[in-house]
């Protein structure tokens, strides 16, 4: 066990340095402009070694956020209430500034999400992340198809407010002059959803949209 652990440690400190110099270089010199050879060579690594780890150049950008992949599946897990457990841990992201929220100042986070949603090859591979997310959100809804309609509609919804919180803050306005409105943004999205989805909200529907939290497991 003991030997396990120290090689799964090993392994993602590597997959951290691999990440972390390549997007040090896409931000220097942006995206397109670094071959996976100039990453291979600044990590001191082979070409073949760093292909192991990650497929796709892309992947080394998009590593930054897959822990954020089963985020919202975790959240709202057996939660009898899956809808307003999803609502309170975006709300909580937005209290504290969770970059994931695009409610964030920091320079180095600004940076990254203007590579991100700046390079269309990037934005292009975050459709897949969400995806998985919403694949991931969906099994723990029920899995149904009402499970994975609720799911698209979720996932797309976290993303434009987070997208539109970073546009904000990234056009120069100040995070606690942002905050109110993004808050209400939130309250108000969730709350649309919560009056499609009222099975998920935890409240009392006509049954019409309803999605119970524990169908198909």
């Amino acid at each position: 066990m003991s030997g396990t652990g120290l090689r799964e440690r090993k392994r993602r400190r590597t997959v951290r340095v691999l990440s972390d110099v390549a997007i040090g270089l896409f931000l220097e010199k942006g995206f397109d402009a670094v071959s996976v050879a100039e990453i291979a060579a600044a990590a001191e690594v082979s070409k073949p070694t760093l292909f192991r780890y990650f497929p796709a150049k892309e992947d080394l950008v998009l590593h930054r956020i897959a822990d954020h992949e089963d985020e919202a599946a975790r959240v709202a897990g057996d939660d009898p209430a899956p809808l307003a457990a999803l609502r309170r841990h975006f709300l909580a992201g937005l209290d504290r500034g969770d970059p994931v929220t695009g409610l964030s100042d920091d320079p180095d986070v600004l940076a990254f999400h203007a590579l991100l949603y700046g390079t269309p090859a990037l934005a292009a591979r975050l459709h897949h992340h969400l995806d998985r997310s919403e694949t991931a959100l969906a099994a723990a809804l029920g899995g149904n198809l009402d499970a994975r309609l609720a799911a698209g509609q979720i996932i797309a919804v976290q993303r434009i407010l987070a997208l539109e919180n970073w546009r904000r803050v990234a056009a120069g306005e100040a995070v606690g002059s942002v905050r109110a409105d993004a808050v209400a943004s939130a309250e108000g999205a969730f709350g649309r959803l919560a009056a499609g989805w009222p099975g998920l909200a935890g409240v009392e529907g006509d049954g019409s949209s309803e999605v119970p939290p524990q169908a198909g497991r």
